[in-house]
């Protein structure tokens, strides 16, 4: 009998108290769980003290084990499919509504909450595991949201995917997945990946596979591996042509066939169809626009050698995918945009001829100049935007501000000390930088 001190009851007010008092305590208990406990190399068991009536009114599960008219008689339960950290999380849960959550046991302690059918529990998980997500662990967590029905969690999952694709699919979790999540990736329209990088971790996957079936990589074992699915699924022409020979050519994936139409389809006398998606992927673009006013006429001029320049802070990281340039009605203007940073060295340049059209959203004519491939750029350090424009004159902006914030993204500019063509943190050229989330 366990010692407990006089009128205990007396100086507990609620029910919780009371209760919270009795948890893990033989005191009272008319049950005991006995648990596997992991340490280290070897395993032991141990024992948690319970109340039947307690957890009889918090689970369905347990009211029929206990009172149901196949009760246990039996004063010990072994629970050998649950450990005993989380199964007692989920008792502390009956006595006194709360949880110590934490990486390690959320997952097993979700699986005894929907096992045991308690909701409320459950809920708590999900909501944990919404609050923790991150690129690098989303692939632990998105299967058992999916095997839990989880619609919510589930959406939240792929969110990030979409928007952290490359962190996600270089991730450990990644290599460990059930080959249907690989596929559910791979057919995602919306990846913030480029696809070279997306076949290197396919490629990953396929070999930890191999591994894990204990299965030798012959010239077909990756292929097979894989199937047919997830192979058709990868955009190879929308790779460069030496992403494509460095990376895929010598994986022992794609048939000579394939190899030998794709190179045609880089040199440009391929005839025939292909069985891959040219398409790129889509990236969710947001947009950092810089001015509250735009002056629609055509009065921003453009002197054959002098540039237009502006210097900006991000406060977190973000891809810069392109930057949009005020233009005129019908206008023709050949660009060239650079990316730099302020103390020297070039992270992007792209150069060629634009038409100015309507945009969308705001009543001014302008192009976006899009790189052919995003910079990322990283918090806190000052970069250098500089476009060379030649072509008529255009709008401009004016009432712009030095700090501007963007779907979570902090945009802080100033002006150029380089002598420019006229713009800077206030007005000219430069209505908005098109980005994407890391």
């Amino acid at each position: 009998m366990a010692v407990v001190e006089e009128d205990w009851q007396t100086k507990r007010s609620t029910v919780v108290e009371r209760t919270t008092f009795i948890f893990n305590n033989e005191f009272l208990s008319d049950v005991k769980f006995v648990v596997p406990v992991s340490t280290g190399e070897s395993e032991s068991k141990k024992v948690i003290p319970v109340h039947k009536f307690v957890l009889a009114i918090s689970s369905p599960v347990f009211y029929a084990m206990f009172y149901g008219q196949m009760a246990e008689t039996t004063d010990s339960i072994e629970l050998p499919d649950c450990d005993y950290e989380s199964l007692l999380e989920m008792f502390r849960h009956f006595y006194s509504d709360k949880v110590n959550l934490s990486g390690s046991n959320v997952m097993q302690v979700l699986y005894l909450a929907n096992k045991y059918m308690v909701p409320s529990l459950a809920d708590k998980c999900t909501a944990y595991l919404r609050d923790s997500l991150t690129a690098s662990n989303v692939f632990c967590i998105l299967p058992h949201a999916q095997k839990f029905e989880d619609k919510d969690l589930e959406d939240r999952c792929w969110e990030v995917i979409e928007k952290q694709t490359e962190e996600a699919v270089t991730s450990d979790e990644f290599a460990s997945l059930e080959r249907s999540v690989v596929e559910s990736v791979v057919k995602r329209e919306k990846l913030n990946v480029k696809e070279v990088e997306l076949f290197r971790a396919v490629d990953r996957w396929a070999t930890k596979e191999s591994e894990r079936q204990g299965i030798t990589l012959d010239s077909n074992a990756k292929r097979r591996i894989l199937g047919e699915t997830i192979v058709k699924y990868i955009r190879f022409p929308s790779m460069s042509q030496k992403e494509f020979v460095s990376v895929v050519f010598d994986s022992n994936i794609l048939t000579f066939q394939e190899i030998s139409d794709l190179m045609k389809h880089y040199s440009g006398v391929l005839t025939t169809s292909l069985p891959f998606s040219k398409a790129p992927r889509i990236v969710r673009f947001y947009q950092c626009k810089r001015f509250v006013k735009v002056i629609s006429e055509s009065q921003w001029g453009y002197a054959s050698s002098s540039a237009d320049r502006i210097h900006f802070t991000v406060n977190k990281p973000i891809k810069l995918h392109g930057v949009q340039h005020f233009g005129s009605k019908g206008g023709e203007y050949v660009v060239s945009t650079e990316v730099k940073h302020t103390t020297g060295g070039s992270l992007v340049k792209q150069s060629g001829s634009y038409t100015s059209e309507k945009d969308k959203t705001f009543p001014y004519f302008g192009y976006v100049v899009l790189f052919d491939h995003p910079v990322g750029l990283v918090e806190n350090k000052e970069y250098e935007l500089v476009s060379l424009i030649k072509g008529p004159s255009s709008c401009y902006g004016e009432g712009g501000k030095t700090s501007i914030e963007t779907n979570g993204v902090q945009f802080f500019f100033r002006s150029s000390l380089v002598s420019s063509n006229g713009t800077n943190h206030t007005r000219g050229q430069f209505p908005a930088l098109v980005f994407s989330l890391i």
